[in-house]
């Protein structure tokens, strides 16, 4: 798949020129993934007065993996930069700095929507619905740049029942591709995706070492814990897949689609572990 997500830097996060907004705005509870409680709109104690974690080097050994799993997606510097035209939350006005905190989450959405939608006009086989993509990514974009008191108010769970049904139109398209032989990225199908619906799954610890997963859709599925050693997995739906502590070591997820940074930095993986060419190696898979 052509690589047009990583030409897009307003789709992955900069923490660079955001505000430390995620270490502010969301909650988080004391888990596996975090050490202690928080509550939205409260610092978290390790961010520092420049915007930086304080532990960075080590989140995972302080009990903060769930900050090492998150993305923006570039939601930061967005809400940082154009929505409050740089002022930091720190020395604005209480009630400035409470719609900041409100705006993120809302554009932090739109913006993993965005991703989808800039992924979808790279798939070859959803050719048939790339003009009604087109439109949503160019309406989504003009709702990303709303101010924040209209932010606050957008009604996201609508937008996004809407985009849904593109993004399941393409991904039939794509995988029926896949499985006919001829597929958008040339493999030699056969049995790919027939009868691989399993969308929503029930798949916690499940046992799929080496499993035939090509051009299935494991949509919202869980797949917490399972042990995905070898599985082919390409050209499957990954959309909302829930990956976190999942093996995919040797795992071939060539082509995989609506596959995102957060879903592949809460497995497991290894040197063999095959991913798509817009994703990185979760450097603690190393």
């Amino acid at each position: 798949m052509p690589d047009q997500t990583a030409g897009l830097p307003q789709l992955r996060g900069d923490c660079g020129n955001c505000f430390g907004l995620c270490c502010v705005a969301l909650p988080f509870a004391a888990s596996a993934d975090f050490a202690l409680d928080k509550p939205a709109g409260t610092p978290c104690p390790n961010l520092a007065a420049d915007h930086r974690c304080g532990i960075h080097a080590r989140l995972r050994d302080k009990g903060f993996t769930g900050c090492t799993v998150y993305d923006c997606f570039g939601a930061g510097q967005k809400v940082s930069r154009h929505t409050f035209d740089g002022q930091d939350w720190r020395t604005a006005p209480k009630d400035r700095a409470r719609r900041m905190f409100e705006a993120f989450p809302v554009v932090r959405q739109l913006h993993e929507l965005l991703w989808y939608l800039t992924e979808a006009l790279t798939l070859p086989a959803a050719r048939p619905v790339h003009p009604e993509l087109r439109g949503a990514l160019e309406e989504t974009e003009r709702l990303t740049l709303l101010p924040a008191g209209q932010l606050a108010a957008l009604d996201v769970a609508a937008h996004r029942a809407e985009i849904n049904v593109l993004l399941l139109r393409t991904s039939e398209l794509v995988r029926a591709a896949a499985a006919g032989g001829k597929g958008a990225r040339g493999g030699k199908g056969g049995k790919g995706g027939k009868g691989k619906d399993r969308r929503g799954a029930d798949l916690m610890g499940a046992r799929l070492r080496g499993a035939d997963l090509r051009g299935a859709t494991l949509r919202g599925a869980y797949l917490i814990a399972a042990d995905l050693t070898g599985a082919d997995l390409r050209d499957a739906d990954m959309i909302g897949a829930d990956l976190r502590d999942a093996d995919l070591s040797d795992a071939d997820l060539t082509g995989a689609f609506f596959l995102t940074q957060p879903q592949v930095n809460a497995a497991r993986g290894s040197g063999g572990t095959r991913l798509p060419g817009t994703l990185s190696r979760p450097a603690h898979w190393e």
